[in-house]
């Protein structure tokens, strides 16, 4: 019996859907813990006002541009301890995630110093505004000191994912995130005893829980009784296939600081609508994207055990039930156009600002469902630098352009979702010929 077998008790690589779901559910617990607590941290925040949920769109924007470009601690190990689980080396597989840990805690610490450091020009030179930089700085200060504790956190869901652990991670990161939603009202507003720090109570609850959630996955890796000494030959493979992702999630990043710039010239009320909205995608896209991280596992424990004809059906069976649960997502954000919204805030300018993205949501969100199930599947099959090259054209064919056109031409945040809206459909045309080519099979190797 191979250590894989033994450590789950059933193959890593049948693909049906009751194994995508049964790695797929407490996927969607952790990806949705985060994005979740976002959308409780908005809806306690825009009760101070426009002025302070346009500060946390700015500081957390600026926090999300950091812990994004960290997603090959996450994504990169899923797939490289996943191939090592398929081919029965839970060994090597959790040696993974000691050296993705290693690079989090480094990586970690360099950010905070950058960050703090370069904090004020940042915050202004994205806000636009001086009243909205000053409600945003104090935050950022505060919430970039859990930035090693994201880190931490992407680097063991990475390896737990790869070994198809699906219990310890929901486990985690649920305490972290209630943590931080039990702490967000009470500092905020000062409430049963505690201290009122309005905007920057917010900062202080996220990064608490972050150092929580960090520190039970520590606790993981230690259980498995693996050496926690340096690996340079990983290290180095780890940073090759980190450095396409990298790139790749530079990409997002541009082209999300763009449209909050943008948004923010034309004043509070439409970039707190822009935050509302776009936190609600996020959330959305990472629902979906639980059904990417089981895509990744199955793939790469299936190309680890020398199956391409299990990988592709794994492939076909995650798109049809990610496609099928966005546009499920997609009706219910219909019938609740004129009731979610006001979940977030009351202010009557941004409520009539949110409409026109609201309806490019819901638009996008079927086609995303493809997009994103694909993503999964060239991930797992570690075909990082395809997707580098398709993110980067899509956003400067698309996505950028349009969203400073709408600057230019004042087409306000239509212009800026319209923007959105032509990324996700190039990258569909990208990884929906690559899936039909079957390149992606003969990807990268760990």
């Amino acid at each position: 019996m191979t250590d894989s077998t033994a450590a789950g008790g059933r193959s890593p690589v049948r693909g049906r859907y009751s194994q995508i779901a049964a790695l797929a559910l407490p996927a969607l617990v952790v990806l949705a813990a985060e994005p979740l607590y976002l959308l409780f941290d908005t809806a306690v925040v825009g009760r101070l006002g426009a002025e302070g949920l346009a500060g946390l769109a700015i500081g957390g924007l600026i926090l999300g541009l950091v812990a994004s470009q960290a997603t090959f601690l996450s994504y990169g190990t899923t797939a490289r301890s996943a191939r090592h689980f398929g081919a029965g080396d839970r060994r090597a597989a959790v040696a993974e995630g000691v050296q993705a840990t290693w690079l989090a805690l480094g990586l970690g610490a360099l950010i905070v110093v950058v960050v703090q450091a370069g904090a004020a020009p940042l915050v202004s030179a994205v806000a636009g505004h001086d009243d909205i930089a000053q409600a945003a700085l104090p935050w950022l200060r505060v919430a970039i000191l859990g930035a090693p504790a994201i880190l931490v956190s992407l680097a063991g869901n990475g390896w737990l994912r790869g070994v198809q652990d699906t219990a310890r991670p929901p486990r985690y990161a649920v305490a972290g995130f209630a943590l931080s939603a039990l702490l967000c009202p009470l500092l905020v507003f000062g409430l049963l005893g505690m201290p009122r720090w309005g905007l920057t109570g917010s900062a202080v609850a996220n990064c608490a829980g972050q150092w929580l959630a960090a520190l039970l996955f520590l606790g993981a890796l230690r259980s498995e009784r693996s050496p926690l000494t340096f690996d340079r030959v990983v290290l180095r493979a780890q940073l090759t296939m980190g450095r396409d992702l990298i790139v790749r999630s530079l990409a997002f990043q541009a082209c999300f600081v763009s449209a909050a710039a943008v948004a923010a010239r034309f004043g509070a009320a439409a970039l707190a609508a822009h935050q509302i909205v776009l936190q609600l995608w996020m959330f959305l896209a990472l629902v979906l994207d639980s059904l990417a991280v089981a895509a990744q596992a199955l793939v790469g424990a299936a190309l680890g055990a020398g199956d391409p004809a299990q990988a592709k059906s794994v492939a076909a069976r995650v798109t049809v039930f990610s496609t099928v649960a966005a546009v499920v997502l997609a009706a219910v954000l219909a019938a609740g156009a004129f009731v979610i919204p006001g979940l977030f805030t009351a202010d009557p300018a941004v409520l009539a600002a949110v409409v026109v993205p609201w309806w490019f949501l819901i638009a996008q969100l079927p086609i995303a469902g493809v997009v994103f199930a694909l993503d999964g599947v060239l991930l797992g099959a570690g075909d990082a630098a395809f997707m580098r090259t398709a993110t980067v054209i899509s956003a400067l064919a698309g996505f950028l352009p349009l969203t400073w056109l709408a600057l230019i031409l004042d087409w306000g945040l239509a212009g800026i979702w319209s923007g959105l809206t032509t990324f996700i459909v190039l990258r569909l045309v990208f990884v929906g010929w690559r899936a039909h080519s079957g390149r992606w099979l003969q990807a990268a190797r760990p």
